[in-house]
């Protein structure tokens, strides 16, 4: 017998052997039909594979996580075993579930297009309601290279000849076996609804040098109506797309004169932007916190010596050569080199820490073509960056103090949901990361309590770690409910030796300081573009590009309008005059599309009275008359509200 220990603290024993479908079938039969994936002891497990020892066991329904991804993982054999029915010679790659849903690459004789994802959709639900078991099975890796050399399936002998004999599995569904390590979920039978996406192209293993695959997209639900609310999001997101968006409301362009992932930022864009920068050095300033401004290249040996060019080399713009041959400087991929050299620039004390230095620093890193996307994946972006330089009494309260600092950012622009992500290092695999054993736990610990201290609701993710210290990463849901990674904050043991950074403590003798990255918005680029998608483009009144709009009825009441938006430019709300000779029903609907918060009709009346009529964007009818007196303190009232002093949010 075992025993096995649920997430309540409660045990029973079962006998060596038990699945844990077998244990959710124990407790009730509705359970069993629900759990589609299981944790022992800490490891993500098959619902069929037995287990044989103690284990501390969770069983997964459809809302966890770790649930969806068997789901989603088991739904790409699903759409492989149709393919192989559909396409008789196909090879296959890789067919991973992914955060909505899953692919498969595959290499087809016959080309597969979107025009053809009806047909593959039908059969995948043809099989899923044969009810085929996932059936697991351990095999040499001998025989794993015979089965697939003999399918002359060239992908998966490559994929085998990675693994090491003794770990290789295959799941086999109806008549299709895959090379796969699991977990499934038990059947085919809980895929009810499926929609396959996308068709695309993708360079096998990455590789731009090797051959391109077909990438077929999809995604399974076990309730056709969630699929339905699914499609629903879909489309609302389509009209939320930050690229679609930022090009209607002139924010931002992109040039292949420029080059790709290299962002222009328009006026309307650069001004937004600015509002965001000013708002956050206003935060950091109640903090202590001092603006420094760096180049935007460096001496490669300055990223060798941080361990930067090691890691990501390969993923940096090649050196510049200057005249003199003996000199080699790189797009700088990083800030935090320059912060460090800046610390070095004169000797400390221990009264003079905590240093906090605060930059807005663009960095540039190569991403491949294929992965660039809009604002939220580029080549060069800018960073809210900053780097503390702190003693070990000091680190807690510091990191603390950062926290504090994001908390407010996500309320004052309304997100509400978000998790905070514990990103430690894979304990198993510690080559990736540089420093001591003793200086990683002192950085993880420090990381988990100041997260318990503040209350913050957390998952813990091992191998996210960055490779010179450990971070707690915020994972935010935004208005369609999905997740996004905004912030971080980490702390390093590691750079302030590689740097050679000191203090004069106490004692009068040398200490090294431990250095905390925080980047609250994460880049200016990805945090705006979330941003628009989250709000749809409808940004709060204090951050939007234009407040208010002056529509005049006639030509007559131009010179009244032109008035009225030098007033209150002169009051500090942001306000233009549409005076295009169209009717006035016209400039109000172009307007509302244009998203500008507040419309201000002016005709007769309102110049007899010195009176503007106000409309809000969204409520379909006039507030009615008001003076200017009146309508400013409305605005500086309602930009207040939103802005709530930082006590007042945390």
């Amino acid at each position: 017998m075992i025993n096995i220990t649920f997430p309540d603290g409660s045990s029973r024993k079962f006998a060596a052997g038990t699945t844990p479908l077998q244990i959710a079938e124990s407790i009730s039969p509705r359970l069993a039909e629900e759990t589609f994936a299981a944790t022992v002891n800490g490891e993500s497990w098959d619902v069929q594979k037995p287990i044989d020892t103690d284990a501390e066991i969770k069983l997964h329904k459809w809302d966890d996580p770790q649930a969806k991804h068997a789901f989603w993982h088991s739904s790409s054999h699903l759409l492989a075993a149709a393919l192989e029915q559909l396409y008789p010679g196909i090879k296959f790659g890789i067919g991973p579930a992914i955060d909505n849903g899953f692919y498969y690459d595959v290499d087809s004789p016959t080309p597969i297009t979107e025009s053809d994802l009806p047909k593959i959709e039908q059969k995948m639900l043809e099989l899923a309601r044969e009810k085929q078991r996932f059936v697991r099975r351990e095999v040499s890796k001998a025989e794993a290279m015979d089965t697939y050399t003999k399918k002359g399936d060239e992908y998966k002998c490559e994929l085998i000849g990675d693994l090491t004999d003794g770990t290789i599995t295959f799941y086999t569904n109806g008549s299709y076996t895959d090379l796969c390590r699991g977990p499934h979920i038990p059947s085919t039978a809980p895929i009810k609804a499926m929609k396959l996406t996308a068709v695309a192209g993708a360079y096998w293993r990455g590789d731009e040098k090797r051959k391109m695959l077909t990438r077929i997209y999809g995604i399974t639900f076990p309730k056709k109506s969630m699929l339905d609310e699914y499609l629903a999001l879909v489309e609302e997101a389509k009209k939320r797309d930050h690229r679609k968006l930022g090009k209607e409301l002139e924010l931002f362009t992109f040039s292949p004169r420029v080059g790709q992932g290299l962002p222009l930022w328009l006026p309307k864009g650069a001004a937004l932007r600015e509002r965001l920068e000013n708002f956050l050095k206003g935060v950091q300033k109640q903090y202590g916190y001092e603006q420094v401004i760096t180049p935007h290249i460096g001496m490669k040996d300055l990223y060798v010596t941080s361990g930067h060019y090691a890691k990501y080399g390969k993923d940096s713009f090649q050196p510049i050569h200057t005249p003199d041959e003996n000199e080699e400087f790189l797009l700088k991929p990083m800030n935090c080199p320059h912060h460090c050299e800046i610390y070095r620039s004169k000797p400390r004390s221990y009264k003079d820490l905590p240093v906090r230095l605060a930059e807005f620093g663009t960095v540039y890193r190569y991403e491949m073509s294929g992965e660039l996307h809009g604002l939220t994946r580029v080549r060069g972006f800018t960073q809210d960056d900053a780097h503390l330089f702190c003693r070990p009494d000091q680190l807690k309260d510091e990191f603390k103090k950062v926290i504090d600092i994001v908390l407010y950012i996500f309320k004052t622009l309304d997100f509400k949901e978000f998790t905070a992500q514990v990103s430690l290092r894979d304990p198993n695999n510690k080559e990736k990361y540089i420093g001591t054993d003793e200086n990683w736990h002192k950085a993880e610990t420090a990381i988990i309590e100041a997260a318990a201290e503040k209350g913050l609701q957390t998952t813990v993710e091992l191998g996210e770690a960055a490779f010179y210290g450990p971070k707690l990463d915020f994972m935010v849901k935004d208005a369609l409910g999905r997740k996004w990674q905004l912030g971080t904050i980490q702390v390093d043991y590691n750079l302030p030796e590689r740097f050679d950074l000191t203090y004069k403590g106490s004692d009068d003798k040398e200490h090294r300081p431990i250095m905390i990255h925080r980047a609250p918005f994460g880049s200016m680029e990805r945090f705006v573009a979330v941003l628009l998608e989250h709000t749809g483009g409808k940004f709060p009144l204090w951050l939007t590009p234009e407040q208010a709009v002056v529509l005049p009825i006639s030509e007559k009441y131009n010179d009244y309008a032109k008035k009225v938006a030098k007033l209150l430019n002169n009051c500090e709300i942001r306000t233009r005059v549409d005076d295009r000779n169209e009717k006035i029903g016209r400039k109000i609907r172009d307007n509302e599309l244009a998203r500008t918060p507040i419309l201000l009709i002016v005709g007769e009346t309102e110049q007899a009275n010195d009176t503007v009529t106000v409309r809000m964007q969204g409520e379909g009818k006039d507030r009615g008359a008001m003076t200017l007196p009146d309508f400013t303190r409305m605005v500086a009232d309602k930009v207040a509200e939103e802005i709530r002093p930082i006590a007042d949010n945390i």
